[in-house]
């Protein structure tokens, strides 16, 4: 069976692709908050409308938007389920890192541990001597 959670390589790509640009991560919030169409969502940056028009297709290119007409207008609106499935990717991508984080912490502690040396007057490993230590005596 096939989750549909999961997004393909080509996905991911176009998903990071189109949240790297400071305005398309502003338009796609914009429309989560209400449907716009694209001149409304033109006016408030300085930009050309078609310009503007290049992030919205990025933005639909990744399905983090829906477009539709309306007349001579056309709206724009958040894709709630791409924007779950994309969460979800980075979810799993802040488990995985914590996972790793955790278990590196786990062997750190296990080395700095007290039993980690097998002569007891050697200093730890990695630390060095102290000033009052002298060799030879």
């Amino acid at each position: 069976m096939v989750v549909r959670n999961e997004l393909s390589d080509e996905q991911t790509d176009r998903v990071f692709q189109a949240l790297a640009a400071s305005t398309r991560r502003d338009i796609l919030r914009r429309t989560i908050a209400q449907e716009q169409s694209v001149s409304e969502l033109a006016r408030d940056y300085d930009m050309s409308f078609a310009a503007v028009q290049k992030h919205v297709a990025v933005l639909e290119a990744a399905e983090l938007i829906v477009k539709r007409a309306e007349g001579r207008e056309r709206l724009v609106r958040a894709n709630p389920e791409m924007i779950a499935r994309a969460r979800a990717l980075l979810a799993r991508y802040e488990d995985l890192w914590r996972s790793r984080i955790s278990r590196l912490d786990a062997l750190l502690a296990e080395d700095s541990g007290p039993d980690t040396d097998t002569d007891p007057g050697s200093a730890p490993r990695g630390s060095a001597p102290h000033p009052n230590d002298t060799e030879g005596e």
